[in-house]
């Protein structure tokens, strides 16, 4: 189990000012001292443990069937996002879990709200859904390249600190409305090191089987580093609810990311409250009555 102070150290609060320049993107509050292999190897037996209780608490959550829970995963390319879906969701069960990642919208997304594609792809009561980069692209993207608005067919008006401030309020009151109606949102951005994004850009070049995750226009976002922390820092103090809250996980460590990521996520299933449904007295007839005319059967 990771320590209550440790977890509270990633999660930010309502109203916090935030300067992810200033968070450690190795453990939470530079905590790692001494040797590493001695904390991976912790780290990996608590991600074990939460495998098996997050598969028990999916199981949970879909016969409850009284919430959902939505994750949104956010952050710099090749911080992890794909490997710790992989590694944290390992052990779901596939039927009660779902993954959209979101790519540059199409023409017909273009034409909605740029809610609407992710409205979509909300997880129904009972599942797991999973966001790979969400609506916020386009508090973070739009804002490092205003401009792709134009592309939004949006009303004629400015596009100020106004504008960011009412796409904030849009997402605040989106989020409050799943919670309201049994979705628990949490909220991961995976904080990576500008020096361990070039070392894993240098490694998807070297080894042959990994080129296929290297992208020019990875490179080219690199050059908006500063411009994406900016962003970032407005976005997440401004929509990090006591609803929908954000973590903010330090990601140079891939084992440390996932490790709270699987513990973080089995806290908050934990927090629901779930239950499997009770048997009336009308189903416990119908299930002795079921017995019976089962052990009856000639065989």
């Amino acid at each position: 189990m990771i320590d209550k102070q440790v977890l509270k150290a990633v999660r930010i609060k309502p109203g916090e000012n935030v300067r992810l320049r200033e968070i450690d993107t190795r453990w939470p509050n530079g905590g790692l001292k001494g040797d590493l292999d001695h904390y991976r190897s912790l780290a990996t037996e608590l991600l074990r443990d939460n495998l098996e209780q997050l598969a028990q608490k999916q199981e949970l959550l879909y016969a409850d069937d009284r919430h959902a829970l939505l994750i949104i995963l956010q952050a710099m390319d090749a911080a992890g996002k794909d490997s710790t879906i992989k590694h944290v969701m390992s052990g779901v069960n596939p039927q009660g879990c779902q993954v959209f990642s979101f790519k540059r919208p199409s023409a017909e997304e273009l034409d909605h709200t740029f809610l609407w594609r992710c409205m979509r792809a909300l997880p129904e009561r009972g599942r797991i859904g999973i966001f790979n980069r969400s609506y916020y692209e386009d508090v973070l993207v739009t804002r490092v390249h205003p401009q792709w608005l134009e592309q939004q067919q949006l009303p004629d008006g400015k596009r100020g600190k106004r504008f960011w401030r009412d796409r904030y309020e849009d997402i605040n009151g989106f989020e409050r409305h799943l919670a309201r109606n049994g979705t628990a949102v949490l909220k991961f951005y995976l904080h990576l090191s500008r020096d361990e994004q070039k070392k894993r850009f240098l490694d998807r070049l070297d080894e042959p089987d990994k080129h296929w995750k290297f992208s020019l226009a990875d490179l080219a976002e690199r050059a908006h580093w500063d411009d994406y922390l900016d962003a970032y820092d407005d976005a997440i103090a401004a929509t990090s609810t006591a609803w929908a809250p954000w973590h903010v996980i330090p990601a140079d460590h891939k084992w440390a990311c996932r490790a709270l990521v699987a513990e973080i996520i089995c806290k908050t299933l934990d927090g629901l409250n779930l239950r499997y449904p009770r048997a009336t007295e009308q189903d416990r007839a119908a299930l002795a009555a079921a017995r019976r005319q089962l052990t009856q059967e000639s065989r």
